[in-house]
């Protein structure tokens, strides 16, 4: 997967309007038995939109986390608490490339799931990766909403996030693709995402095109 900021290979935010049904279902047919797997930042929407691109394309919609929590009959925070990251991370990794060979599908990945060699591999083999991108306030707003977040159990949420989208923004962006998470209906990130993958999928290479970003 490569990076590439050309400007060649970007799509214009919100001019084409909803995908139609007959792009659509060639995007299905393009991917083939790959997976279309979200990444970004905790609070980024992965799970929000996801649910709602998988039932606009018609594929399964997977959260990866919801799986390793079925997968160790424990809650993340527990497993943190329990046996800390790094052993949820060894977990996370396995879980992933399992449900990586259940494609088609649109799959929801944690936060820091990217960051792995391992799960890059295993989706760049196995998928096309999405980097939904958002900034510091936006996730902030959504994510204090939610108390169950392990890495923000701590006197200053706001440093500790500004960290991690410091550290991990520049892995995210060696995704496929990325679209622009921000406070509109998420009706508009989805088809923002289904047209940036039509794009890649029907109008280039997934294999040598450059990331595009919307």
């Amino acid at each position: 997967m490569k990076h590439n900021s050309d400007p060649k290979s970007a799509i214009a935010t919100g001019t084409g309007g909803a995908p139609s049904a007959s792009r659509m279902a060639r995007v299905v047919e393009a991917l083939g038995d790959r997976s279309i797997v979200l990444v970004g930042i905790m609070g980024s929407g992965k799970s929000t939109v996801g649910r709602r691109l998988a039932q606009k394309l018609g594929l399964r919609f997977i959260d990866a986390d919801t799986a390793i929590e079925q997968a160790a009959n424990m809650t993340i925070a527990e497993i943190f608490a329990t046996h800390g990251e790094p052993y949820f991370r060894s977990g996370e990794e396995r879980v992933i490339a399992r449900l990586l060979k259940e494609g088609p599908q649109v799959l929801a990945t944690g936060g820091g799931a990217f960051m792995s060699d391992a799960t890059r591999k295993a989706i760049s083999e196995h998928g096309i990766s999405v980097w939904l991108k958002a900034d510091l306030d936006t996730v902030m707003t959504r994510v204090r909403k939610k108390a169950t977040r392990p890495l923000l159990q701590n006197p200053d949420p706001d440093g500790t996030m500004r960290e991690l989208l410091t550290t991990r923004d520049p892995v995210y962006a060696t995704a496929d693709l990325s679209v622009h998470s921000r406070e509109v209906p998420h009706e508009v990130v989805m088809d923002e995402i289904i047209e940036a993958l039509a794009t890649r999928l029907l109008d280039g290479d997934i294999n040598t095109g450059p990331t595009q970003d919307i």
